[in-house]
């Protein structure tokens, strides 16, 4: 086994967790407060970058720079989405929001296709391209830079969930959603911009993803599988587990495909799901028990 591989894979795994990180938060943020699962996300993290490769090639906008645009308007299509297609559903929410999310990921992608046709693109930038030598290992700048900017995001929103009145309002309809109506809490509200938050997420994840994978209007499958992992096995509605399952996720994957083979990298990432389920059903830090009503 080669060491040097070894430590580089170790590397890239924690720097990419940092990138599946910042795209699970959106899908979480949204289950912990909503109890909807998103199987839409991929296709909206998709959807944000396709929206930084419109900016990037028309208007020659930076990628970091496209996310003061790109985030305000992933964020208003949330709200929409939230108030059109989710708030009237009253009952089984979380059964049918899978199917409502999944339709809307359908549309997504046949307008996507439609208009950026189904050929694989990349997004550029000098970044992209250029490395940094650590340590006699080679870095693209554009994992460190989408590391950072994971946890700069992932930061912002601790401190909006924890230190701000909204984010009291957030965590008491994730504990308690009847209790938090009682005390004067607009819920339907405050869904509304946590659905517009995790949108503007997936458009932040979207550029990260977008920047180191080439992709395309499907590549919203497999995206969605890897994020539904990453929640499950971090639990539910847990940033935090969140955070922690994608590096571990990336860093195993990473590490078994240099020290085995790629062949089994993925399907070693879907086995440490299976072994946890078994052991731990709600997931690393998940609530053992059912959202109060």
């Amino acid at each position: 086994m080669n060491l040097h591989l070894v430590i580089e894979a170790i590397i890239m795994g924690i720097l990419t967790g940092g990138v599946y990180a910042l795209m699970a938060s959106g899908l979480t943020l949204i289950f912990g407060v909503m109890d909807i699962i998103n199987v839409g996300q991929g296709a909206l993290v998709v959807m944000g970058a396709y929206l930084s490769y419109a900016l990037e090639q028309l208007l020659h906008v930076d990628l970091m720079l496209g996310l003061l645009i790109t985030m305000p308007l992933m964020f208003i299509f949330g709200v929409a989405i939230q108030w059109v297609l989710i708030r009237p559903l009253k009952k089984d929410r979380t059964m049918l929001s899978i199917m409502v999310t999944f339709g809307l990921a359908l549309l997504i992608e046949g307008v996507l296709g439609a208009v950026f046709s189904t050929n694989f693109v990349q997004l550029q930038a000098w970044y992209t391209t250029a490395s940094v030598d650590i340590a006699g290992i080679h870095v693209a700048y554009i994992y460190i830079f989408t590391f950072g900017l994971a946890v700069i995001f992932l930061s912002a929103l601790y401190f909006v969930l924890y230190k701000t009145r909204f984010g009291q309002a957030i965590r008491a309809s994730m504990q308690n959603r009847t209790a938090a109506q009682l005390i004067g809490i607009n819920v339907e509200w405050v869904q509304a911009v946590t659905f517009g938050l995790g949108t503007a997420l997936a458009a932040a994840g979207g550029m990260a993803f977008g920047a180191v994978n080439a992709f395309d209007p499907g590549s919203s499958y497999d995206l969605i599988s890897r994020l539904l992992v990453v929640i499950i096995l971090g639990g539910m509605g847990s940033l935090s587990g969140a955070m922690i399952a994608s590096l571990i996720m990336l860093t195993v994957e990473d590490f078994i495909a240099v020290a085995w083979s790629p062949v089994w990298s993925t399907l070693v990432f879907f086995a440490i799901l299976v072994i946890v389920m078994l052991v731990r059903p709600q997931g690393m830090f998940g609530r053992p028990e059912g959202r109060k009503q």
